[in-house]
């Protein structure tokens, strides 16, 4: 008799193992499918302990790519900083705090800036690549380097001319209207760190537009974002961002009446 109930126990203690192990995996398959904390578990009415320092790790990081300054050579490094004829550009916004008080300096180039532009860029190309560190001086580090190389790779591959790149300091979307106004490209893309979340501080947006001027807003504009290793990451955004500016050329616009062809 304690034989028997001992193989019972024994069999049911394996088949709630096997339930256990089928459980587990189904919750790893659901959490892969998002960055969102989901089915963390708890410990009372609070977090675990892990989940906690996970969160305060991730605040801590978008903190930092919000307010960390951003350096051409440190961050890009020197190498690539020459091979790309790498340049900096300033906003109106004298410094970050103030940068982050008021958003409409950093739509705006300071009178430097406009005049080495002008200096430096040739007028009328094609495509013209701006780079900001806009909220996220960490996604434009992590992003921009891949990201560069495959929008030049994609215009020579279309014949188009393919503008000097260059990096704007305290920059934010509408700044793209100036680059416009100088320049004259047919399509401006803004390359700018996105407002960091929870979920990653290393996110990236293209902003286009075409033949974009002072006083066009956001719906003149096009947009990709989410550009990161578990977003949309440099090797698909850049042939959606050629596609996007190939289809503004063909029609002559940008904005709302421009839809990403599939």
């Amino acid at each position: 008799m304690d034989s028997s109930r001992t193989i019972e126990t024994s069999h049911a203690k394996s088949g709630n193992d096997v339930e256990q192990q089928r459980a587990a995996k189904r919750l790893e398959r659901i959490r892969a499918q998002t960055p969102a904390r989901i089915l963390t578990g708890r410990a009372g009415a609070a977090y675990r302990t892990a989940t906690w320092l996970e969160l305060r790790r991730d605040h801590a990081a978008a903190k930092d790519a919000v307010a960390r300054e951003f350096d051409l050579a440190v961050d890009f490094g020197t190498e690539f900083t020459a091979e790309w004829g790498l340049f900096e550009v300033a906003t109106l916004a004298r410094t970050k705090h103030e940068f982050l008080l008021r958003p409409e300096t950093g739509r705006s180039l300071d009178p430097a800036g406009r005049t080495e532009l002008a200096r430096r860029c040739p007028l009328s190309a094609d495509l013209q690549v701006a780079i900001a560190d806009g909220l996220s001086a960490t996604a434009v580090r992590v992003q921009v380097p891949a990201l560069l190389s495959l929008l030049a790779t994609a215009s020579q591959h279309r014949g188009w001319h393919f503008g000097q790149p260059f990096f704007i300091r305290h920059g934010r979307v509408g700044v793209l209207n100036h680059i416009g106004e100088i320049l004259d490209p047919l399509v401006v893309v803004l390359l700018i760190g996105e407002r960091p979340g929870l979920a990653t501080a290393e996110s990236l947006s293209a902003y286009m537009g075409y033949r974009p001027r002072p006083g066009h807003d956001d719906s003149r504009r096009n947009l990709i974002s989410n550009i990161h290793v578990r977003g949309i990451p440099p090797d698909r955004a850049a042939p959606r961002i050629a596609q996007l500016a190939a289809q503004m050329m063909r029609m002559e616009m940008s904005g709302i009446s421009v839809k990403e062809e599939c």
